[in-house]
């Protein structure tokens, strides 16, 4: 099987302290080549870095979560824009948007947002964009930003943990963005996520964990992680009624445009093993 790429996998978390080369072998086991480590704020930007110079096939992101917002400095910001020049560094992210547990407030997020799409469109590097409870002000935000880039050939970005309406999806998709299919895809209650994964071109998705957060059916309760990416690509599969190879090689050629990657390193690892 062509190998998966899990696009959004919070590897520097202290959930892996104990075990993280394992957890990346049996990523490389699972069919896993290539894992994206976002960051929530400078610290973990840095520590997303340090994990990909040392851990072949893994890349790492910079920027502020909206849960992070409020402690934003100027000076903070001025460090995310020296990271973002890593080789390393492949999308400005996690930033976005969260009014569920509003751990900043509004406005902060919303200028903080506003800041991260900023940098975002001066280095012409993709976003990994969070959204909780805030569609209704996401769309029109994105929809601004993204007027006068569309028709690129590289994505503006991705919808990370998609959890909206089809009709929200194919207009993200219009705007330039892909839409991340989550591993809750599994979920017995995640047919609206099924539908999306069903309804749009297979051009526009692609595969995340989110470890060690919300594990797939199969774990969950437990510590989410790269290896069960897999399980993501085969809830496609099934509700797309296509094979899982089909997804495999089309979810990581999407992933490998979006930021910027060879395709045939997507495939392979670039010196052989993930640790």
């Amino acid at each position: 099987m062509t190998g998966l790429f899990d696009t959004h996998a919070h590897l520097q978390e202290p959930e892996f302290d104990a075990d993280r080369d394992a957890v990346l072998a049996r990523a490389r086991a699972a069919g896993v080549r290539r894992i994206v480590v976002p960051a929530v704020d400078l610290k973990t930007a840095r520590a997303a870095i340090a994990l990909a110079e040392r851990l072949d096939g893994v890349y790492a992101t910079a920027g502020y979560h909206p849960h992070e917002a409020s402690a934003l400095t100027p000076e903070g910001l001025q460090s995310i824009v020296a990271l973002l020049d890593h080789p390393l560094v492949v999308a400005v992210g996690e930033v976005g948007l969260d009014f569920y547990r509003m751990h900043s407030p509004r406005e902060a997020q919303l200028s903080v947002f506003e800041a991260m799409l900023s940098l975002a469109a001066r280095q012409a590097m993709p976003v990994i964009v969070h959204c909780r409870d805030a569609w209704g002000e996401m769309l029109p935000i994105l929809d601004g930003w993204s007027r006068g880039r569309r028709g690129a050939d590289r994505p503006l970005g991705v919808m990370h943990y998609y959890t909206g309406s089809v009709e929200d999806a194919l207009r993200y998709v219009e705007m330039g963005f892909l839409i991340s299919v989550h591993t809750s895809v599994t979920h017995p209650r995640s047919q609206a996520l099924r539908d999306v994964a069903a309804a749009l071109p297979l051009t526009s998705l692609v595969i995340e964990t989110d470890s060690p957060y919300g594990a797939p059916q199969a774990h969950r309760g437990r510590r989410n992680e790269p290896a069960y990416a897999v399980e993501a690509a085969k809830a496609v599969a099934a509700a797309r009624g296509c094979s899982l190879e089909a997804v495999a090689a089309a979810t990581t050629a999407n992933a490998a445009r979006l930021f910027g990657l060879d395709v045939t390193l997507a495939a392979a690892p670039r010196s052989g093993a993930m640790a």
